[in-house]
């Protein structure tokens, strides 16, 4: 019995796409992810230190400008399934072609970004949010666009090492841009050696300047370490082709994630209108949902590279198994987050809390109770959102983005429709919006499950065949 175990026990654990596998790339792809979840966490932490209001007015601005990076971010976040499908295919070569393609994707978005800055102030108008809010959303996301090509870059360029498995160095370069944009928050949102004290104005501008970090990073590695195998100096052209190929498939993904955040900015937009504190602690409870959240990001862009290499090998079998083994990590972490949101919430609400700010009147404790009733809402779908993640990142990765849109595009709009009947005509408070919420990303959980063990995507693939 003991030797049989043993024997299952490695074969689990070190046979190919085991549990051993998923680890060693998903390990740092989640400790890059968890970055950038410290980077937020703070951020927020600090704007509420420096002013209440100013933490709840970084949340729906925040979201705005991150649903107009969606459909771009989504489009060029694609090449690393490009890549790990070209891996697979043994067609390095293409590799470095398909980069510049998302590349140039990237510099013809980032001036456009610019466009929308004279808009900001009538968006959050039609929010209600009352004035002083909607002055700090509006000028907070003119801030942001300024960084909004660089996001565009960075997520083309980091596609390069993703696909390929090599994620130490988007570790490397998560780790410098969470760094600088914490150590600039201090500075700017307080105003600390020399800097102006420019509160949530200074939050963006160091999420600006710490984006473009990145970018500089990365065009600097790639440069002191060029492969020619990829051949980066061939690709440098523009392959309408190609690029073709590339809104083909990675078009229906910045798609999904474009419906899927505006519809759940607009929730928030709406859910705003109850009132500063159920907007301030519904911004509290999302931004301790981060921490379980996140990570599980980076858990699947972990699974969509290994999919996508074994389905460019053309062995969805491992792909499956490499997908479960990632469902099991992911249902472990996310269990433990749920116990905890329930049991000590207060522990992720310390930073939060303090004897003098208010909110509208509000004192903090009106806060931390609130918050703390929201996060049994998060800790009641965390689970399944955790299953959202693995399986619809597993069947992106074989290139099924056109089911994953058409979902996104029904259950975003039922719930976003659903929360304004609700707020317009039904009388809902912040409790029949966080059950809608929770309804919502419980549902994207169970379809893209039974999507994946139905299984079309084994026969899928995004990169073109071949000749002799």
């Amino acid at each position: 019995m003991v030797v049989v175990l043993a024997s299952s026990w490695r074969r689990f654990w070190y046979s190919e796409c085991g549990m051993a596998d998923v680890l060693k790339l998903a390990f740092p792809m989640v400790l890059s992810t968890l970055s950038w979840t410290v980077m937020q966490f703070l951020d927020r932490m600090f704007l509420y230190w420096h002013l209440p209001e100013e933490m709840a007015a970084a949340m729906p601005a925040g979201m705005v400008s991150f649903s107009v990076l969606c459909f771009p971010l989504g489009l060029v976040s694609y090449v690393s399934t490009f890549v790990a499908q070209y891996i697979g295919a043994q067609q390095p070569d293409r590799i470095g072609r398909i980069v510049w393609q998302a590349v140039w994707l990237g510099l013809f978005c980032t001036p456009l970004f610019l466009l929308l800055s004279p808009l900001s102030s009538d968006l959050f108008a039609w929010a209600r949010h009352g004035e002083v809010i909607a002055r700090m959303e509006s000028d907070y996301f003119r801030v942001l666009l300024w960084g909004a090509g660089a996001a565009v870059l960075e997520s083309a360029l980091s596609g390069f090492y993703t696909g390929r498995g090599a994620v130490r160095v988007v570790l490397a370069v998560s780790l410098v841009g969470a760094v600088a944009n914490s150590v600039l928050d201090v500075l700017w949102i307080f105003g600390y050696l020399g800097f102006p004290e420019a509160g949530i104005v200074g939050a963006a501008w160091a999420t600006v300047v710490a984006t473009w970090l990145k970018v500089i990073v990365y065009v600097f590695v790639i440069r002191m370490r060029s492969i020619p195998i990829y051949e980066f100096r061939q690709g440098c052209v523009w392959d309408s082709a190609l690029i073709l190929r590339l809104i083909r498939f990675g078009g229906p993904n910045g798609l999904q994630m474009l419906v899927e955040v505006a519809s759940f900015t607009v929730f928030l937009l709406l859910l705003g209108r109850l009132g500063p504190l159920e907007l301030t602690a519904t911004s509290l409870a999302f931004n301790v949902n981060s921490i379980a959240f996140v990570p599980m990001i980076g858990l699947g862009i972990s699974v969509m590279t290994i999919v996508g290499q074994q389905v460019g090998r053309r062995r969805p079998d491992l792909a499956a198994k490499a997908t479960w083994n990632a469902l099991a990590l992911a249902l472990s972490y996310s269990t433990v987050m749920a116990v905890s949101y329930v049991a000590v919430p207060d522990l992720f609400l310390m930073g939060f809390q303090s004897e003098t700010n208010t909110v509208v009147g509000v004192r903090d404790g009106g806060v931390r109770d609130l918050t703390v009733v929201l996060l049994r809402f998060v800790a009641a779908y965390c689970l399944l959102d955790a299953m959202n993640l693995v399986f619809c990142s597993a069947v992106k990765g074989a290139g099924d983005t056109l089911f994953v849109l058409v979902v996104s595009i029904a259950m975003s709009a039922a719930a976003a429709g659903g929360g304004w009947y609700g707020l317009e005509y039904l009388g809902w408070g912040l409790m029949g919006f966080w059950t809608m919420v929770t309804v919502w990303i419980s549902s994207l959980g169970l379809v893209y499950m039974a999507r994946f063990c139905w299984g079309p995507w084994r026969s899928m693939r995004v990169i073109e065949d071949r000749g002799p």
